[in-house]
């Protein structure tokens, strides 16, 4: 079957990047996805056994840093969309090793940029690069207020400059070489098959395993929380009828402070594991404060509600049960991820 379009996925293994090609490959028949992924130690294939035999998917294992290999495939491939979602995303790896983020989140970036624009030149009619981004760019808020699509940029992590950085290039390219381009900045995901690094899967993990509950500082830092699926279908509408050259903040209108969301978790585990109120809890322990750590993200998503009719599907306590249920139907998943066994999985499926 001939496909209309050829639409390149980055970092397609990742957490929200699986959601993100799952969606695309099962509604767009018409379309062949490719996922492009280097399989760092977020990226797992495993999250994508249900469709990795479908006839309009391909995985490409590349690394964006690999201009090469990079500008290669968009010469085979000629790829008329790119969703760009590949980066290296952790606040703490990006404090230990900054530069790796610049590699990845800036050079990455730029070589995707320059092998769409050396492919299509000045012929982009049709042709899109979707380059996803984080509302941590921004910097941090205090107590009130939220995060527009005109918001200063102001980040105070490694990550986030790179994050902001790419971003800038992203724009500049749109106005230097025309490229059609549109940028989302998401708030905090969360759900199936997170990386257990993160706060919400790393507790879960350590509750299962009777582990002690890292807090930073006194836990009352605040984040907007999206639940992934949810995500993954706002950047199906941005791709689709995003106005070219826009930007669109998508949140979740679910602000927690840490503390509380830990609290919560708690909860519905003690309900979930059959353990006396309280139990979990106990866990928790506040540590060191990591540096520049932002007190508050809170995203206002009017624009994308207004302009595409994207809202939230979900409450973010839904959610969460939506979320402690898979990782509790899946310890297989979370011991392989765990315990590293997860990235044969390539080797074994590809090689």
């Amino acid at each position: 079957m001939k496909h209309n379009k050829a639409i390149l996925i980055t970092g397609g293994a990742g957490f929200i990047g699986s959601h993100v090609v799952r969606l695309f490959v099962n509604k767009y028949s018409d379309y062949h996805i490719y996922n492009l992924d280097a399989l760092t130690y977020a990226g797992n294939l495993e999250n994508l056994q249900d469709i990795e035999s479908s006839p309009n998917y391909s995985f490409l294992k590349a690394d964006i840093t690999n201009q090469e290999e990079i500008n290669g495939l968009f010469d085979k491939y000629r790829f008329d969309g790119v969703i760009h979602l590949a980066a290296e995303s952790h606040v703490d790896r990006s404090i230990s090793d900054p530069l790796a983020f610049v590699k990845t989140n800036v050079i990455g970036t730029m070589i995707l940029l320059n092998a769409f624009k050396d492919l299509w030149h000045n012929n982009f009619e049709g042709k899109r690069f979707y380059h996803i981004s984080t509302d941590e760019v921004y910097g941090t808020l205090g107590e009130t207020g939220l995060f527009t699509e005109t918001t200063p940029y102001d980040p105070n992590s490694p990550y986030s400059a790179s994050k902001a950085s790419s971003d800038h290039f992203v724009r500049a390219y749109g106005e230097t070489y025309k490229i059609p381009f549109v940028i989302s900045n998401c708030s905090n995901n969360y759900g199936e098959n997170q990386f257990p690094e993160k706060l919400i899967p790393l507790f879960i993990n350590n509750i299962i395993n009777n582990k002690p509950l890292p807090v930073y500082g006194d836990g009352n830092y605040t984040r907007d929380w999206l639940y992934v699926q949810d995500h993954a279908k706002a950047i199906d509408l941005v791709f689709h009828n995003g106005a070219n050259k826009e930007t669109y903040n998508i949140g979740g209108f679910n602000e927690w402070k840490n503390i509380d969301l830990v609290k919560l978790l708690c909860q519905e585990m003690d309900i979930k594991l059959n353990m006396p109120k309280g139990e979990s809890e106990r866990l928790i322990s506040f540590v060191k404060d990591r540096p520049g750590h932002d007190l508050r993200y809170a995203i206002d998503a009017s624009k994308i509600n207004k302009e595409l009719g994207w809202e939230p599907s979900v409450t973010f306590e839904q959610g969460l049960v939506k979320t402690i249920n898979w990782y509790l139907n899946n310890k297989k998943w979370l011991e392989s991820v765990t315990s590293g066994a997860y990235q044969s999985y390539y080797e074994k499926q590809y090689t």
